[in-house]
């Protein structure tokens, strides 16, 4: 009997780093049924001939948790080669907070359209608790699989409410630490992947009730989290947290937490390891610092995002800004005329002066306006020119003043970017080698028009090639697909990752003479589910051949097929072990659905 589909004469990667041949591969039923040297025959046949295939990529670090309800395809990272995404990262998810607390929640610090959140929540959603999650989400028409943390302040909002969940004097009550701690065990038991927290203090909330207060996770002291996380010590389940960067001890406390010492070891991926221009030593502390604890037992990662952290900006509106007093200020306010007011303001420009020239403390914006480059606006003599730049023109205004008097002429019209980290291809090559790092931190979802790494495992696979071809080898083909495939789904304990005789067949073939400059691309996309707000994406359809999820055909030379968007072609990767719901079976990708 024919496969359903065969993959001919491609350059195989099984996803556990073992070496790569050049194999034909044949699907059945979704699954990878024989890979061999042998000439077969199939239903539908790709030749994939000097081309390489390999697991679909997988995402760890996410916040479709709004988008995945109105456009289930996500196709923005399926057209990359994600095959499997994880959502509800940095303590927030859409599991049992109100439509109203989710916009709030994710509006300002993921910088997701307050006012398309609400809407999508409070039409979409139908669920009352995890178990109710999960099954709503599997009846979506799933692009790629997605699989989900449980955010702490979700469940915290959900105990507490918004306003006392994000009060320093207020404690959960025994009843609401107990209400959490059965949210908590629910969404263990539904196959969630465990708890996301976060304790970052520059990540404010949106709306109006509570305003510019920090997320409810950073109000947790020691005994509510020590509970929670004894849970998931028991079920051997993943803790996803944001460090207090302002105080480094928070970041050993974390780290020396996954140590076991007479109870389970606590599975933990930290945010974030990145060669940061305003502290390039700090990189270091972290590799040493996860090197240590895993020696004594721990398991512990920090994720890693595996290219330049390039971020984009129009006028003031960026979440570097809200890490310091005057910054946090502007942003404070919700229209740009209140901005424009407090800018004009002589002693808001002393402050903000202040704040940009202090140089102590940790910080994650390098506070450099000779290192931001302006690359649109109204005036067009400004354009690729730095506001270093435009201050030295205009008589040696201070760089903050001239950056100030550009937001008060053009507005959000005034675009620019600048890199935060990772800018140094020697050192990204450094980290991508050591075992305490976890490939991710694409942030997809978020930050619309603020950075686009959708592509980031794409071009980390090209950053591994070109050294290779220049003599400069840091890492085999086979371990960096390991990296970003395996490697993930086997901390996770996700039934994906891998492409040997039996697993699901999430595949992605890859021309690797097309991982080139076009993988750095500027592009925009409108997003029908927000509004048609145009938003940072990546464009490389020359580079992807072909991305299949279980076996089905979803993009095709960079165009996707009729089945995305309006059947389900992913499921929801639970990691307690149970397999994942077989999707529909399907004479070919263009045929109507036959039953199992």
């Amino acid at each position: 009997m024919p496969f359903d589909k065969v993959i001919l004469n491609g350059r195989w990667f099984d996803g556990t780093g073992a070496a790569s041949a050049v194999r034909n591969i044949g699907i059945r039923d979704g699954r990878v049924a024989t890979i061999t040297t042998d000439y077969i025959e199939g239903n539908e046949v790709v030749d994939a001939t000097g081309h390489w295939v390999m697991p679909g990529i997988i995402d760890i670090h996410t916040h479709y948790d709004a988008e995945v309800l109105a456009a289930p395809a996500l196709t923005e990272s399926l057209r990359h080669g994600v095959t499997t995404i994880v959502m509800g990262s940095c303590s927030l998810s859409t599991v049992h907070v109100t439509a109203s607390d989710a916009a709030d929640l994710f509006g300002r610090v993921e910088a997701i359209p307050h006012e398309h959140v609400v809407r999508i929540v409070d039409e979409r959603k139908t669920w009352n608790g995890a178990q109710d999650y999960v099954e709503a989400l599997e009846d979506l028409p799933l692009g790629p699989n997605v699989t989900a943390f449980i955010g702490h302040s979700d469940i915290r909002v959900a105990a507490m409410g918004l306003d006392r969940a994000t009060r320093k004097d207020v404690r959960p009550t025994r009843a609401e630490q107990a209400r959490m701690e059965a949210m908590l065990e629910e969404a263990l038991d539904a196959g969630l992947i465990g708890l996301s927290s976060q304790q970052l203090l520059f990540d404010r909330i949106d709306g109006e009730v509570c305003r510019s207060r920090t997320l409810p996770s950073t109000y947790a002291k020691t005994r509510e989290l020590r509970r929670l996380k004894s849970l998931l010590r028991r079920r051997d389940r993943a803790l996803q947290s944001g460090p207090d960067i302002t105080h480094p001890h928070n970041i050993v406390s974390q780290a020396l937490q996954s140590l076991g010492i007479g109870r389970p070891r606590l599975k933990t991926s930290l945010l974030a390891a990145a060669d940061m221009k305003s502290a390039p030593a700090g990189m270091w502390f972290t590799v040493a610092l996860a090197a240590l604890v895993n020696r004594l037992g721990g398991d512990f990662r920090f994720q890693h995002l595996p290219v330049p952290f390039e971020v984009y900006a129009d006028g003031i509106d960026l979440v570097i800004f809200e890490e310091f007093g005057s910054g946090a200020a502007a942003l404070h306010l919700k229209t740009q005329m209140e901005r424009d007011e407090l800018i004009k303001e002589e002693a808001y420009r002393r402050q903000f002066r202040k704040d940009y020239d202090s140089k102590f403390g940790p910080r994650a914006w390098h506070r450099d306006f000779f290192d931001a480059e302006i690359v649109s606006c109204p005036d067009e003599s400004l354009i690729g020119k730095s506001f270093g730049d435009v201050g030295v023109e205009r008589g040696g205004l201070h760089p903050v003043d001239a950056f100030l008097d550009l937001v008060l002429e053009h507005g959000t019209e005034l675009r620019w970017r600048t890199t935060i980290s990772n800018h140094r291809p020697k050192i990204l090559r450094q980290l991508a080698v050591k075992d305490g790092i976890q490939m991710g931190f694409s942030d997809a979802g978020a930050h619309l028009r603020n950075m686009a790494f959708y592509n980031c495992g794409l071009r980390f696979l090209r950053h591994v090639r070109d050294a290779q071809r220049a003599g400069e080898e840091f890492m085999t083909l086979e371990r960096a697909v390991h990296r970003l495939t395996g490697e993930l789904a086997d901390w996770y304990h996700l039934d994906a990752g891998h492409l040997r005789i039996g697993d699901w067949a999430d595949v992605l073939i890859v021309d690797p003479d097309r991982l080139d400059a076009s993988l750095n691309d500027y592009h925009e996309a409108a997003i029908d589910a927000f509004g048609g707000l145009r938003r940072m994406v990546n464009r490389n359809d020359a580079t992807v051949k072909r991305v299949m999820v279980a076996g089905r055909t979803v993009f095709a030379d960079g165009k996707p097929t009729n089945l995305v968007g309006t059947q389900r072609t992913g499921s929801f990767l639970r990691a307690d072990g149970r397999a994942r719901n077989a999707p529909m079976r399907y004479a070919s990708d263009r045929s109507s659905i036959a039953a199992v």
